[in-house]
């Protein structure tokens, strides 16, 4: 990790490496070594039971929509609502965050959130509920998130340190992706049951959870360090992501990959209606499936300890390989198999970014660049979502989830490139132990001799 605000002068890092240095290098370890943190611990325990409520009022919301209106359009429109806000003014919500505290930053944005929620379960409740009701609700939910997500991804490692860092990050994903498995599930039930109303209302009170652990925190064990207020640190945070290849590299890396190859809503469903006319249980499978291989990815790296590029790589790589397989596939079975690969990789590429990037990153600089890394994460998908789907209703959907695939696939492999340039690498073939090895070496440097006169 960078030591200072003056860090940028010192040599760069390997790209294909994170920095970190002798006192802050993390340590492979237990898969669930970072709940050992009681403030980490508290963290957790409240973000379980709010993520469940999140998958839920996911599910919930875009299921109101299409009974108010019966337009897909819609759905689509309350999907933008929720995520322009980050496209907008996600730099913006970083500066905040460097600037403010984190724990009481987050406790007026779950707060905010929590309101929402409410509000809109007594609309729905009480009968009231329009279609704009939904609306203004989703931008709310959006413009809260601009603060509330680079402070949670900054707050980790305040809560952990820098040894727990890469186990922290991937415990987070591994509950979300878990949270999807329950979530999605009581939702419909509800939903079924007794309305969409009380799937936002539980997704309001579940809030108390994590708020209730962010009360109890003890603030003497926080490893907080903030930006102090200054004219221009906007531009600042910007500066210092492009001016540093092992940040703006795996930022412009996911951005491709997050717009155009993340967008299995439009994929799947498109899978289970149009190609296998399978129906929403063959939508649902696919989407469980896909959990499953998530959690599996966001577990694998808690194991691994650490965050290294090339392995950002080569997830990337095989992820984009594997859209394109699971495109081709002829069979429903064969196409639900892959769906768990598929996630474990995708889950891979997300985690190794946010830990080799939060790894690389000085603390004062964490909100900005955070932010402008879910700037580019979240706020693809009102710009991709509509040109993949367009690609899908067009040419079909084993066109559009093949041409998702060759984008990842290429974005990572040139970025690759780039980053072996970057580091002075080139790209090495041969054998290994009677099988053929392709990896990137230090380039060797020799001076000719000239000849004896």
């Amino acid at each position: 990790m960078s030591s200072g605000p003056g860090a940028a002068s010192v040599p760069a890092p390997d790209p294909h490496d994170s920095p970190p240095t002798s006192d802050t290098r993390p340590r492979k370890s237990s898969m669930f070594s970072s709940l050992k943190v009681r403030n980490y611990r508290l963290f957790f325990m409240g973000q379980v039971v709010s993520n469940i409520g999140t998958w839920m009022q996911r599910i919930a919301q875009d299921w109101l929509v299409l009974s108010l209106t019966g337009s897909s359009a819609a759905v689509g429109i309350t999907t933008a609502l929720q995520f322009l806000p980050m496209l907008l003014f996600g730099l913006y919500g970083g500066v905040l965050v460097d600037r403010l505290r984190k724990r009481p930053t987050l406790l007026v944005t779950q707060s905010a959130m929590a309101l929402t929620a409410l509000a809109l379960a007594v609309a729905v409740l009480t009968g009231h509920v329009q279609v704009w009701h939904v609306y203004v609700a989703a931008f709310a939910v959006g413009l809260a998130t601009v603060v509330d997500n680079p402070a949670r991804q900054s707050f980790v490692s305040e809560l952990v340190g820098p040894r727990q860092l890469q186990n922290a990050v991937s415990l987070n994903s591994a509950n979300f992706q878990s949270a999807r498995l329950v979530g999605p599930a009581v939702a419909g039930i509800l939903i079924t049951g007794v309305g969409t109303g009380y799937a936002f209302l539980f997704n309001g009170l579940s809030f108390i959870a994590p708020l209730t652990g962010l009360l109890l925190m003890r603030a003497r064990e926080l490893h907080v360090e903030r930006a102090p207020r200054g004219k221009g640190q906007l531009r600042e945070g910007v500066r210092y992501v492009t001016g540093r290849p092992e940040l703006i590299w795996p930022i412009v890396l996911v951005g491709f990959v997050g717009t155009f190859a993340f967008n299995f809503p439009v994929y799947l469903s498109a899978f289970a209606d149009d190609v296998f006319h399978a129906g929403a249980g063959a939508y649902s499978m696919f989407n469980t499936l896909m959990a499953v291989g998530s959690v599996a990815g966001a577990l694998l790296a808690a194991r691994r300890g650490t965050a290294r590029l090339r392995l950002l790589i080569a997830a990337a790589l095989v992820f984009g390989a594997l859209e394109i397989v699971a495109a081709t596939t002829p069979t429903l079975w064969m196409f639900a198999l892959l769906m768990v690969p598929l996630g474990l990789f995708g889950m891979t590429v997300n985690v190794t970014t946010n830990t080799s990037i939060q790894m690389s990153t000085d603390p004062a600089m964490r909100g900005r660049v955070m932010a402008l890394y879910m700037m580019v994460f979240l706020g693809g998908s009102p710009v991709g979502a509509p040109i993949v789907g367009w690609i899908t209703d067009t040419y079909g959907a084993r066109v559009g989830l093949a041409a998702g695939g060759a984008v990842a696939a290429l974005a990572a492999a040139v970025i690759g490139l780039v980053l072996a340039r970057v580091g002075n690498l080139r790209l090495s073939v041969g054998w290994h132990r009677g099988h053929p090895r392709v990896r990137f070496v230090p380039r060797e440097h020799r001076e000719e001799l000239a000849p004896a006169a």
